[in-house]
């Protein structure tokens, strides 16, 4: 349950955060409802396909990495990153869901229980939460209006000493290594953390934040001087 979870919420939020720091133009993004609040999915094949296949090497990553047991269990994956970076491929803003820990439940047995863990409908409660602040962020963040040619990617880091899992299969394609730059690894002094939402919820415990490099800081304050 708890992978189910974490790659659905990834998947939602993916979309809102291309609609809202507007990545992309707002005319090929149509409004949905996850979690009981209204949520935006781009309606652009090629942009789809690529969502689709980053979350589904997520979810690989998250399940390869976690032996078959019932409880109790970690993976390696410590945080998956949502890069917004300019034409030259430098970091504006980096969204950090960070994974501090991992249970796997295995599907074949559902009544299995664990203590202090959340429920569906309470998780279902915490993640309509995180969308909702992701929906409002850009009252945080301000309009991305440094300029046009803007892009994203999708990162996965790990944790110390841990090295990604082989999936035997071509879909999605495997990962490459990130560049410096686009980690969390590679923000500055001067950047700026923003805390979206944390959650424990005894199978999984999750934090969201936003983060403004600071390049882009550097650039707004220049395109705000008189």
């Amino acid at each position: 349950m708890g992978t189910l979870f974490l790659y659905t919420l990834v998947e939602v939020a993916i979309h809102t955060i291309l609609y809202v720091r507007q990545v992309y133009p707002p005319e090929i993004f149509i409004r949905r409802k996850k979690y009981e609040t209204p949520v935006y999915q781009s309606r652009h094949p090629a942009l789809n396909e690529y969502i689709s296949g980053a979350v589904r090497a997520v979810r690989d990553e998250l399940e390869l990495a976690i032996p078959l047991s019932f409880l109790h269990v970690q993976g390696t994956v410590q945080r998956i990153v949502v890069v917004i970076k300019d034409k030259n491929n430098i970091a504006l803003e980096r969204f950090i869901f960070s994974v501090e820990h991992m249970i796997q439940v295995e599907s074949f047995d559902k009544d299995t229980s664990v203590e202090n863990a959340m429920t569906p409908g309470g998780l279902a409660q915490y993640f309509r939460s995180f969308l909702i602040k992701i929906s409002m962020i850009e009252s945080v963040l301000g309009q991305l209006e440094l300029e046009d040619d803007i892009s994203f990617g999708v990162i996965i880091e790990l944790k110390d000493e841990a090295v990604p899992t082989v999936s035997h299969t071509k879909d999605p394609p495997p990962w490459v290594p990130a560049e410096h730059q686009n980690t969390t690894a590679g923000i500055s002094d001067d950047a700026e953390m923003h805390m979206i939402r944390a959650v424990n919820t005894g199978i999984i415990n999750l934090s969201v934040a936003v983060q403004e490099s600071g390049e882009k800081l550097k650039r707004m304050k220049e395109l705000l001087a008189p």
